[in-house]
């Protein structure tokens, strides 16, 4: 099931953060956009419809652990985690391979995604 966009090349941020396996479900994944738990562009976003393109930077804030990734692509679909790691490029250096340490019940690891 794909929401539809306004614009082809975006994407629903809540979306994007479930095709990148960032989160296991999309319900949760709106849940910590709408927390202020995700940043666009060095803005909080507190809308889950917000929409993302190729080149945005989002910041991943959970518990002490920052994660800043580049979206370089718009996911089609929930796909294994060699395909959802195609969707953006890690931007922080202290982060390799863009994982998560320690995460909420719930937030998924993108490397270590099922």
């Amino acid at each position: 099931m794909t929401a539809p966009t306004l614009d082809p090349g975006s994407q629903r941020i809540d979306l994007w953060l479930w095709y990148a396996r960032f989160f296991k479900t999309r319900s949760l994944a709106a849940r910590m956009v709408e927390d202020g738990f995700i940043r666009l562009n060095g803005r909080r976003v507190d809308k889950s419809s917000r929409q993302v393109r190729p080149g945005d930077a989002l910041t991943i804030s959970l518990r002490s652990q920052v994660l800043v990734v580049r979206i370089s692509s718009i996911g089609i679909r929930r796909g294994p985690p060699p395909e959802a790691r195609q969707l953006y490029v890690p931007l922080d250096p202290a982060a390799p391979s863009g994982r998560i340490a320690a995460a909420p019940p719930g937030v998924i690891k993108p490397a270590d995604a099922e």
